[in-house]
């Protein structure tokens, strides 16, 4: 099974709303339809190159996408790059889909001068974190929210 990455469409946008809704679903959570237009128009805009998303293909379907920001950071000169969302359905888990997405982000990130990527996830998505651990390093920080 080959896996494709490939920059988010316009034309993706009902494709991308049904990842990203069973992505918010895995975590318990929903947006209003205005955050997804907003959050989609964001994504494809080419006058906001500091937040883009990407799609996994295989076989010309979409399976996985990502969502990617690029800001500045207070202890370095250059950006630091935030890996916000990140999602592969679950027939195709286990492809490589997941680490290609990543592998993708890291491409981009490195492209535009940013060494740094990071990324959260739940302490329960167990499957997910095994990709996590082989790729990248665990950090001991704890999110706080208002």
């Amino acid at each position: 099974m080959s896996v494709t990455v490939r920059p988010l469409r316009p034309s993706d946008e009902t494709e991308w709303r049904a990842l990203w809704k069973a992505y918010l679903e895995f975590y318990e959570s929903s947006v209003s339809d205005q955050v997804y237009s907003t959050t989609f128009g964001r994504l494809v805009d080419p006058a906001i190159p500091a937040q883009f998303g990407l799609i996994a293909e295989v076989n010309g379907k979409a399976v996985g996408l990502v969502h990617v920001i690029l800001h500045p950071h207070n202890w370095r000169v250059e950006d630091v790059c935030y890996l916000q969302d990140l999602y592969v359905v679950p027939e195709a888990r286990g492809t490589g889909a997941g680490r290609s997405l990543i592998e993708a982000v890291y491409a981009a990130a490195d492209a535009n001068g940013t060494p740094s990527v990071y990324w959260l996830t739940q302490e329960f998505n167990t499957s997910a974190r095994q990709l996590y651990d082989r790729i990248a390093k665990l950090t001991p920080f704890i999110k706080y929210q208002r």
